[in-house]
């Protein structure tokens, strides 16, 4: 673990490249990293770079803060894109389509043909919002989860011909990040939350089954994706499926820890490093996320939200040497003023600044078109305060 208490000094400048994996591993910087989480100034085709409402933000985070570029290595068949949730594979599927619209919105009714019968899931997009609403998941029962496995697994073929525009773009400027799947995570989502709950209550060796499945295929197609181009960092999502009060933290250790640790041991066996993000209470299980062996964790939310306080994360994460991203709520820059956010961004610093390995970060990223000029607002007083009270030297 690293114990200095003084910024990392050297005569090359601090490019936020450099900020930024100092802070993942532990270190000090000039001053704690600002990232935007999803708002990416740096990838011309991110969804917030082609928003004219967000532009005057996109060239204020492009101007002050450390970039993340979120980007994966492509499946290269287009029957994968789409069903990965429940197949994690590249084998050949029908899936047919069918939209209609409602209001502004298109709803669409997706029907897959498995070996074991037909599947089908309805979804949503509505042109103001930037998200996918999932109206009907694919499965309902266990029946329908053993329909989805019938599929035969092929191991995906990655396509990463887009990586060098990447990161052309983004040089120096920061670094790129790939989102992950964990298997536990995978196997709920083909059901609704609700669904999920009680098939993991009421038939969880069922349940554990199908983890079992999905892990062998996740983990392959993770080794793939690390031959075809391994970036700087991967986020895995998903563990919030599994934190009080919705399971027991032994379901979190037995479903969630040993894959969790798995693929933290592929991306550390690549060179590269690994974030968790978990939304929620994770206070009972931040010992089992520690024992996973992560470089980081996110968002970290406070109290009602989540069950910590920002500095009690920071210390448990410190003696472990896992760096901490958070934790300013996306409500309060969506509906606060720029007088609150400087303080709780002062406020987040005095928690958790202090012997590095912290990077100041959102809870999550609007969603609106277009973007309201109160939230504009008060990302930009986010990002000034966070300069002003981010500080090492």
């Amino acid at each position: 673990m690293k114990q200095s208490m003084k910024p990392e000094s050297s005569n090359s400048e601090w490019t936020s490249r450099r900020r930024l994996l100092t802070a993942l591993e532990g270190g000090i910087p000039d001053r704690v990293p600002i990232n935007t989480y999803e708002l990416a100034g740096l990838n011309s085709l991110d969804w917030y770079n082609q928003q004219p409402s967000y532009r005057g933000l996109m060239d204020y985070i492009r101007a002050r803060t450390d970039c993340i570029t979120n980007w994966n290595p492509q499946p290269a068949g287009d029957r994968y894109i789409g069903t990965e949730r429940f197949l994690c594979s590249d084998h050949p599927v029908e899936i047919k389509t069918r939209a209609e619209k409602i209001g502004s919105s298109t709803r669409t009714t997706h029907v897959c043909h498995t070996p074991k019968g037909d599947l089908r899931s309805v979804t949503q997009v509505d042109p103001r919002l930037y998200t996918t609403w999932n109206l009907e998941h694919w499965c309902k029962n266990t029946e329908d989860v053993d329909r989805a496995l019938s599929v035969p697994y092929e191991p995906a073929r990655y396509d990463a011909s887009d990586y060098p525009r990447v990161s052309a773009e983004l040089g120096d400027h920061g670094i790129v990040m790939a989102s992950l799947g964990d298997p536990a995570y995978l196997a709920a989502d083909l059901m609704s939350f609700q669904d999920f709950l009680v098939w993991a209550f009421e038939e969880t060796e069922h349940y554990a089954r199908t983890v079992e499945t999905v892990a062998e295929r996740v983990m392959e197609n993770l080794r793939r994706q690390l031959a075809c181009c391994p970036v700087d960092l991967y986020r895995i999502c998903g563990p919030e499926y599994m934190t009080p009060p919705y399971l027991p933290p032994s379901m979190f250790e037995r479903f969630m820890v040993p894959h969790l640790r798995k693929m933290t041991e592929l991306v550390h066996a690549a060179g590269r490093k690994v974030r968790l993000h978990c939304h929620g209470r994770i206070g009972r299980v931040l010992d089992l996320i520690l024992e996973t062996g992560v470089d980081g964790i996110d968002p970290c939310e406070p109290p009602p939200d989540g069950d910590l306080e920002l500095d009690k994360v920071k210390r448990r994460c410190q003696a472990h040497n896992v760096s901490v991203w958070g934790n300013i709520e996306l409500k309060l820059l969506e509906q606060g003023d720029p007088r609150q956010v400087r303080a709780e961004v002062r406020r987040i610093m005095d928690q958790a600044k202090a012997g590095g390995g912290f990077v100041l970060l959102p809870t999550a990223a609007p969603i609106n078109v277009p973007l309201s000029p109160r939230t504009e607002e008060n990302y930009r007083a986010f990002i000034d305060a966070g300069l002003e009270f981010g500080q090492y030297q």
